[in-house]
């Protein structure tokens, strides 16, 4: 379990781009408040972000690697220079049921992800078809 949480922490397989957004403003010490005011954002803005319930525009996408001090691609698909995992081994490590929770909460987030984006397709196709059809 640790090798899993040590190598893909937050990668794009395993977390979301809210996941990252929240994993380096919590690495940086800020707090929401905190981050939204030095991007020049609502602080609804940002927990938007944080909830995968929007994403910035790339302007604001800039802005935010630069504060957070990590790169876009990172941000956008967990690959490049970004936060590192928290130490297995530290003494100040969450406890090992904790991060079994967080582990399957992150992979849960995932496949949801993926369900929602299929689901998406399903919607446009089905519209297509009953277009087609002359149903709607």
């Amino acid at each position: 379990m640790s090798d899993v949480l040590q190598d893909g922490w937050f990668d794009a397989d395993s977390s979301t781009f809210g996941d990252r957004v929240t994993g380096a403003r919590e690495a940086t010490g800020m707090t929401q408040k905190t981050l939204a005011k030095r991007l020049g954002i609502k602080l609804s803005t940002l927990q938007g972000w944080e909830n995968d319930m929007s994403e910035p525009r790339a302007n604001k996408l800039q802005m935010l690697a630069g504060v957070l001090n990590v790169s876009l691609t990172w941000l956008l698909e967990g690959i490049g220079d970004g936060v590192e995992a928290p130490d297995a081994n530290d003494a100040t490590a969450t406890s090992g049921d904790i991060r079994d929770i967080l582990t399957e909460i992150r992979e849960l987030k995932a496949r949801a992800n993926k369900t929602a984006n299929r689901l998406g397709a399903l919607e446009k196709r089905l519209a297509s078809v009953a277009k087609e059809n002359g149903l709607v």
